[in-house]
């Protein structure tokens, strides 16, 4: 244990009663064979201890050496009742009887706390001046520096992508129609390097150049239309202004066409094998009039 306001400098040169006049100090005192203390200054390797410990009158001898060891100990060290027992003579049920006291009279504090494994543990908190937990950290050691938070930031949702625009649908959808509408859009780069689209963007564009197609446009008229007249700022989302153009400009459907009737089926020529004239006819044998000498006549009843 560590003597009185042992981190105080030394005051200027004076008489020492306990030397030059004994027996005036211990006249002064009333007790003759009282203490008389032979201090050196500490430099290192020493623990400030409070008045109100080492001379607390409610506790036990045992109980104010073993906070004075328990201070002086660096933070980390086993304080439990099995390493206690272990460094001094005294028991467990004695330690344990002494932790008590000073949890009782707020020198110590005990809490559980649940490491990142899920097991429980116990953690020893030594108070130097019971009652004030901000004070100010002690002589003996230096204060921490505050732990460097870590150098990746903690991670955050991506920012939602805002949905594009509807585009039209065609009637009638094919692979080969879609095909087309994707080599479309795809070479709309060519034309302007703003139209970079995505492979996403691509997918949903695709319907919007079909239903063009669809309405009897060459590719090279489709691209034409949405590449041309393009604003000089930046395109800061192209597929949502081509999706606006799509929509916006979409030329009318074709007028109806009536299909045309079949043309007629021309048989090629052949010789008949009864009157050997050519003819072209279904029958790959008889001409017409052969055939209907060959027919039976239908008799009356």
């Amino acid at each position: 244990m560590d003597t009185q306001n042992t981190s105080v400098h030394p005051h200027a040169q004076s008489r020492i009663d306990g030397k030059n006049h004994p027996r005036r100090r211990a006249h002064a005192k009333g007790h003759p064979g009282g203490v008389i203390h032979d201090n050196t200054r500490h430099t290192a390797r020493f623990t400030v201890i409070g008045n109100h410990l080492t001379q607390h009158p409610d506790l036990s001898l045992l109980a104010i050496g073993l906070a004075c060891h328990i201070q002086s100990l660096p933070t980390g060290t086993p304080v439990d009742i099995k390493t206690l027992a272990a460094r001094f003579p005294e028991g467990p049920t004695r330690i344990a009887a002494a932790l008590n006291e000073l949890e009782a009279h707020g020198y110590l504090r005990r809490i559980r706390e649940r490491t990142p494994t899920g097991r429980l543990v116990t953690r020893t908190v030594s108070c130097n001046q019971p009652g004030r937990r901000d004070a100010a950290p002690e002589a003996s050691e230096k204060p921490k520096p505050p732990a460097r938070r870590a150098a990746t930031a903690p991670q955050q949702e991506p920012p939602r992508r805002r949905a594009l625009p509807a585009v039209p649908k065609p009637a009638y959808t094919s692979p080969d129609l879609l095909r087309a509408a994707t080599d479309v859009l795809a070479g709309l780069r060519r034309e302007d390097p703003r139209l970079l689209l995505s492979a996403t963007d691509a997918e949903h564009l695709a319907p919007g150049v079909a239903a063009w197609l669809e309405r009897d446009l060459p590719p090279t008229a489709v691209r034409e239309a949405l590449a041309a007249g393009l604003p000089l700022e930046p395109l800061v989302r192209p597929a949502a202004f081509l999706a606006h153009r799509l929509t916006a400009k979409l030329p009318p459907l074709p007028p109806y066409r009536a299909p045309e009737p079949p043309a007629p089926v021309r048989h090629p020529l052949r010789n008949c094998e009864t009157c050997d004239h050519a003819y072209r006819g279904p029958d790959p044998h008889h001409c017409q009039g052969c055939l209907a000498l060959r027919r039976p006549t239908p008799t009356t009843p």
